[in-house]
């Protein structure tokens, strides 16, 4: 049995304490629970009865800075909050376990602080490597310093080549935007979150190209910026909606600001699609459970995660292997929430 703390609680058992258990030495204790080197049978049972009697939980990053081989990886994703990113770390989570890695996630909430003390803590805890929707490019920068293989998920903002697994963001808006013009809507707003980022960036300039192959003039008080929170948006979607020429349908750039823009329509009482037309492009459970659906972009994050993580392994068995990034297609689901513009 172990000793209590100095304030009572009880202590955690160590190696030590499996060793006094046992009667061996804490160096047989250790090859026995590692099942690296030699010990007799017998005495493996014994130290692995005694682990489990005191609940010994082995160090990990301990046995990591011993042995050079990590096998936790660090995550860093934007708002988990947002189902994207949330089945995004589960694709990571799911394929890292059969990897037989552990997971390590941090949510940074929109917040570079966060994030770069969460670049600095996995590189405390030398990880094997990291997966990041980064916020800035000095997160991957200082990774890379650090010698810690780092993937880019969902977005790029590198300013030198590395590892990434992207959507094609562009792609999709420029579909979802022709779709609305073949309708025949001439004012359509997009509600962008971050035109900084590739996502948001790549999302815009192809609303834009679809605008100008069409021959319709690009008007910047439809490209809304609304930051990532549903009630920014709604409040913005309100204010558009409400005014004399608004728009005949809104592209969406993501889950929650396609969720601020149906909360707007409801609160002012318009119809959709007779009033307005939405399309959003990234898709979510709750879009094919209102009347009528919303017509979506269905972006695998899970598949997404997948990737990443086999991209992030690659990489750690061939450090100096050539960068590779990789722009998974998406595809689009007709609901109920897009047709032609009202004529009034």
């Amino acid at each position: 049995m172990t000793e209590n703390d100095p304030d009572g609680a009880p202590r955690r058992a160590t190696l030590r304490d499996v060793a006094q258990a046992a009667g061996v030495s804490p160096s047989t204790t250790s090859r026995a629970l590692s099942g690296e080197g030699y010990v007799a049978a017998a005495v493996r049972d014994r130290v692995l009865g005694a682990a489990e009697a005191l609940g010994y939980v082995p160090h990990a990053m301990a046995r990591s800075l011993r042995t050079r081989d990590s096998r936790t990886i660090g995550v860093l994703v934007s708002d988990l909050r947002n189902a994207f990113y949330a089945d995004l770390a589960a694709g990571i989570a799911a394929r890292a376990r059969r990897a037989g890695y552990t997971m390590m996630l941090v949510d940074d909430q929109g917040s570079t602080e966060v994030e770069s003390e969460a670049a600095r803590a996995f590189v405390a805890t030398r990880v094997a490597g990291v997966i990041v929707t980064p916020l800035s490019g000095e997160v991957s920068a200082y990774l890379t310093r650090q010698r810690v293989p780092v993937v880019e998920a969902e977005r790029t903002l590198a300013e030198a080549a590395g590892d990434a697994v992207l959507i094609d963001n562009a792609g999709v808006a420029r579909r979802m935007t022709d779709h609305l013009v073949n309708l025949g809507h001439r004012r359509i707003a997009l509600f962008v979150d971050d035109g900084a980022w590739t996502t948001g960036g790549e999302r815009a300039a192809g609303y834009r190209a679809s605008l100008e192959e069409s021959g319709i003039p690009a008007d910047p008080g439809l490209v809304i910026a609304t930051g990532w929170d549903a009630e920014a948006a709604r409040k913005a979607a309100i204010d558009i909606l409400a005014r004399r020429e608004r728009p005949t349908a809104i592209v969406a750039t993501s889950i929650p600001l396609a969720e601020g823009v149906w909360r707007a329509t409801n609160d002012l009482g318009l119809r959709i699609p007779e009033d307005i037309s939405i399309v959003s492009l990234d898709d979510s459970e709750w879009m094919s459970m209102v009347t009528p659906g919303i017509t979506a972009v269905a972006q695998d994050a899970v598949a997404l995660g997948e990737a990443a993580l086999d991209r992030l392994l690659a990489r750690v068995r061939h450090p100096g292997a050539a960068a590779e990034t990789i722009v998974l297609a998406a595809q689009m689901r007709p609901r109920g929430s897009t047709a032609a513009p009202r004529v009034v």
